[in-house]
Parts: C-alpha cells; structure tokens; sequence
C-alpha cells in the first residue's frame, strides 16, 4: 500500500536512518547480528505489519521470523519477531519499528480492555475521529484488532450532526432534512443533548442518534424512546469505570475517543546479539 510506505519512507528519514553516525562509528560494516523484540508489559499487538515492512524497507536482506502477529495477545516476556542480518541496520530500523509498534499495540490495548469491561452485552466500543494527523487509517486498523469497530473513516463518510450543525440550521429536524436533501445515499447521525431532542429526532428516523453526555440512567430512558431500527450510541465522559454501566443500558454503541488519543504506549524492547565475525562469515557463505 503505497500510503503506508510513504509513512514508512517519512519516518526512515525523519530518524536519518540511513546516516546512524553511533553504528557507523561502533560496528563494522559486516558485522551481522541477531534481535528480538519482547514484550514487557502485557497487552494486544498491531503494527507488526507496518514494523515487518520497515525492516524490509530499509534492508530487504534481514531475515524476519515473526512468532506473533497483528491482534495476538502478548504477556511479559513473549518474543514477537527474531530477525537477523546487518547489525547497522537492524539498530537504524529499531526505533522507527518500535515506534509504530508500540504506538499502534497501545491503542489496540485500550481498545481490548473496553471490549472486555462490555463483555457478554450486545454493546460494540467504536472509535472517533480523534486520531493522529495521519496515522488515522493506521490507528482504527488497531482499534480493529483490540476487537473494537470503525466509526465513520473521515467527514465524507457519514453525515454526523453536532451542535454546531443544529446551532447553523436552527433545529434537529432543520438540519437533518437538510442531510437527506444533500444526499439520500450517505448514512445520518444526529446527536442529541436531551430527551426533546431525541424525541424530535425519532420522527425523522436517521439512521443512528448519539445521545451525549448522558448518564446511564438516561441512556436507559432514551433507549425506550428510539426504536431498534435506529442504531443508539453513546459517548461523552465513558471510562473503563462505567463502561458496562452503559452496555447494560441496551445502546448499540459507545464511541471512545480516548483509545486513539490517549492511549499509553505498549512497553516493547529490541535487544541485540552480535554475531562473531567468522559466523557472520559462514552465514553470507551459505
């Protein structure tokens, strides 16, 4: 995919991979050696993908024996790629690697553990558009992979009506005529602060209502006003703390901005071995 090797070719050069002064000083142009990137700390995997291309890119030569991938669960101690080749570039691809992955795991991680609080509910965790200026398709491929869903990619791929909005056009039901007259075929969110909005929005039946900022108590009550042809989601102030609170309501959906914009890192490490000199030898003579 050419956007991601355009990512992958920005990053490369934004680190000056190809120029490590320290490796060129310290390690001999054949040198070889072997890496391994652990886990050390538990957690879900994305970005390997992404990381498995950055070693290729920047050396097609090193061998790559991936023992996880994408969406596995990792715990302490788990080795997830074992690669072999130039020393040099094993060590000027690390970071780069490391920083997709550990970026990319984080935001898979979070996701997993909302996925696990709703457990056992017909309540699905999506993510927003608050994302990494582009890193967007990136980040919800690894919300994908903590088990969680995509909300809508960018603003052309769903209509969603927000205060703002209603404040320009007057009204709910002002502004979702509106949407309907722009385009049939693109589908209609509308957000809703109070019960008269919800109860005005029900009569023009978009396809989802997000109710906001609700409590749980709310939610309930507004599930019993919106039928189940209308997808009912939730957001606004949800944490692994009430998660489930808000599951239990009955809503289809929570929407979580903090899995793509505040996700903690995944603690990774690369670790190298150097190979000695006559080994390295034998290995590029067969």
């Amino acid at each position: 995919m050419s956007y991601i090797q355009t990512l992958i070719d920005l990053a490369l050069t934004e680190d000056a991979a190809y120029e490590d002064h320290t490796a060129l000083a310290t390690i001999l142009d054949v040198q070889r050696g072997i890496a391994r990137i652990t886990a050390k700390a538990e957690g879900v995997l994305s970005g390997c993908a992404i990381a498995k291309q950055v070693f290729t890119t920047l050396d097609s030569s090193i061998q790559q024996h991936w023992l996880k991938a994408d969406a596995d669960s990792v715990k302490v101690g788990d080795v997830i790629v074992e690669l072999t080749g130039s020393l040099r570039r094993l060590l000027a691809a690390e970071r780069t690697a490391l920083n997709f992955m550990q970026h990319l795991s984080g935001i898979a991680t979070a996701t997993h553990a909302f996925v696990e609080v709703v457990q056992g509910t017909d309540c699905a965790i999506a993510d927003t558009r608050k994302t990494t200026p582009g890193l967007r398709l990136l980040e919800k491929k690894a919300v994908i992979h903590g088990g969680g869903t995509n909300h809508r990619l960018d603003l052309a791929s769903g209509m969603l009506i927000k205060e703002n909005h209603i404040e320009a056009s007057g009204s709910i039901s002002e502004a979702i005529n509106a949407c309907f007259k722009h385009n049939e075929d693109i589908w209609i969110e509308v957000e809703c602060e109070n019960f008269a909005q919800v109860k005005e929005a029900v009569t023009l039946c978009p396809d989802i209502i997000l109710l906001d900022n609700m409590s749980p108590a709310q939610v309930s009550e507004a599930r019993l006003l919106v039928p189940t042809s209308i997808l009912l989601e939730a957001s606004g102030n949800i944490g692994l703390h009430n998660a489930r609170d808000y599951a239990l309501t009955g809503v289809n959906r929570i929407a979580i901005g903090a899995i793509t914009h505040s996700a903690p890192a995944l603690d990774l490490s690369m670790r190298v071995q150097a190979l000695q000199l006559n080994q390295a030898a034998n290995d590029e003579a067969t």
